[in-house]
């Protein structure tokens, strides 16, 4: 049997990194993990090849040139045009596991056009507007350069992004609440299992 990508989304700030982390960490679920690839700046206490590789545009541009890049997100923020994408580095093979993987909702639908929509299951992870709001500002605050207005900037085109017609567009229909980071763990571990003992 071929195996899974379990592709966590979400809005910024709903808990998506944190939860993707325990995921990765549950030794019982085998998953192993993909790190996305990006331009912009490293923050305080992530490490290359860890959260993502950070890399330059000039080397974007040669990774699309060799026809490596299987989907690509620009975006045009107010310290310059940051890419997030995914190689075909080698890192996944669906014949030899399940994976992790943590991106937008964009690149969920072009990894689904990549792999196939049995391959790709989405974990759609949801937080009230308001509370993500106040856990964003709290996160940028702690930062030794804090970039409020990118904040901004993210939280209103998470509103445009992740519209419910997109959402449905995309093929989810299950959604996982991070109002109890526990409980929403929790479920999601049970759905990765059945998931994984169904093959």
């Amino acid at each position: 049997m071929m195996g899974k990508i379990f592709f966590v989304l979400g809005k910024s700030s709903s808990g998506k990194d944190t939860i993707f982390g325990k995921l990765k960490e549950d030794q019982s679920l085998r998953l192993k993990t993909v790190v996305g690839y990006t331009t912009r700046p490293r923050r305080s206490g992530e490490r290359n090849g860890v959260e993502y590789f950070f890399v330059s545009a000039q080397e974007l541009q040669s990774l699309k040139a060799s026809g490596k890049v299987i989907e690509c997100r620009d975006y045009n923020t107010v310290h310059g045009v940051w890419s997030y994408f995914t190689v075909d580095d080698g890192q996944i093979d669906l014949t030899d596991g399940n994976y992790l993987y943590i991106g937008t909702l964009e690149s969920f639908v072009k990894m689904t056009d990549y792999y196939g929509k049995e391959a790709v299951v989405p974990i759609y992870i949801e937080v009230d507007d308001g509370e993500r709001l106040e856990r964003a500002v709290k996160r940028e605050r702690s930062q030794q350069e804090p970039k409020y207005a990118e904040l901004c900037r993210r939280f209103l085109a998470d509103e445009i992004d992740f519209k419910e017609e997109n959402i449905l567009a995309a093929g989810i229909e299950r959604r996982y609440e991070n109002d109890c980071l526990e409980h929403c763990i929790c479920e999601i571990k049970e759905m990765i299992s059945a998931q994984i003992h169904a093959e």
